[in-house]
């Protein structure tokens, strides 16, 4: 019934088989012993990707009822020790290595059963697709359909090297940032734009001359404390740094005090299943819906 549930939710066999370390074979073996059991057809197998059928429309709903029962049941005997099998976690590249990664050993000593995947990338376009959970996103997001549970927060602070600054000399308005090396991120993603408050409190955005771009934070982070330039970064990636000495925040008097809500995103039309539920509640443990870097 899992992997039935897997299958509809991955939107395919091979899918399925990827999230649960099965080949596709044996997930199509699986389902078709289930129909036969159930003398249904579930799957209408003629079209490239599998489609439902209207007697499987009507099975899912129940699997899913079904299996929630199942792992309510067990967590009223057996607590966390019940939790087993594989969850898919997508967040951003840099709030996994800098946040969750020295986490997760604590995670997994108190759910040793408990497996976790993770698929890091900054595609906010699909959060929850190829058999993800649970999706970790700093900002709001577009699509009401799914569900939001923020857990901390962040402010973006524009910083450099000190050795930067000591040889291109310091800033005193942001308008001085045409007259520098800016490190940014590709002009598609929304965190290119740079807001900073005006003297009379009002909010600018600004696009800086980009002389090098990179798609993850991380990339970026190395450029500036190289000395290659000033960057805008969450401060969840850089409060190490900052309090090494490695970067000093810029123009900090021009800073909007703005903060975007971390979320802990999953899909309204899935079950919280256990595993999704205890991931999130760790999360709210170790993080306690405060501003990271505080």
């Amino acid at each position: 019934m899992v992997v039935f549930v897997r299958a509809v939710e991955d939107g395919g066999f091979s899918a399925a088989g990827r999230s649960l370390a099965m080949t596709p074979s044996a997930v199509s073996k699986l389902i078709t012993r289930l129909e036969q059991r159930l003398d249904v057809i579930l799957f209408n197998r003629s079209s490239r990707t599998p489609a439902l059928t209207e007697e499987g429309k009507i099975f899912y709903a129940s699997a899913l009822r079904a299996i929630e029962a199942v792992e309510e049941a067990e967590t009223s005997v057996l607590g966390g020790k019940a939790a087993r099998g594989t969850l898919r976690i997508r967040s951003m590249p840099s709030f996994a290595t800098h946040q969750l990664a020295p986490l997760m050993p604590a995670f997994r000593r108190l759910h040793p059963a408990l497996r976790l995947d993770f698929v890091l990338n900054m595609d906010a376009s699909s959060l929850l697709d190829g058999g993800v959970d649970i999706a970790i996103h700093v900002g709001e997001l577009a699509d009401s359909s799914l569900v939001v549970n923020r857990f901390a927060s962040t402010r973006w602070i524009i910083c450099a090297a000190p050795a930067y600054l000591a040889e291109r000399g310091k800033l005193s308005t942001p308008a001085d940032l045409v007259k520098h090396e800016c490190l940014n991120f590709p002009s598609t993603v929304s965190w290119s734009i740079w807001n900073v408050r005006k003297a009379d409190g009002a909010q600018k955005r600004l696009k800086p001359l980009t002389g090098i771009s990179a798609n993850t934070g991380q990339m970026l982070l190395s450029l500036a404390i190289a000395g290659g330039g000033i960057v805008r970064l969450a401060e969840y990636q850089i409060i190490e740094e900052l309090r090494r000495g490695h970067l000093v925040e810029v123009l900090p008097e021009y800073h909007t005090g703005n903060e975007d809500s971390i979320y802990a995103v999953y899909s309204s039309r899935r079950h919280l299943s256990q595993r999704i539920r205890l991931f999130i509640e760790f999360l709210h443990y170790n993080f306690s819906n405060r501003r990271i870097g505080v």
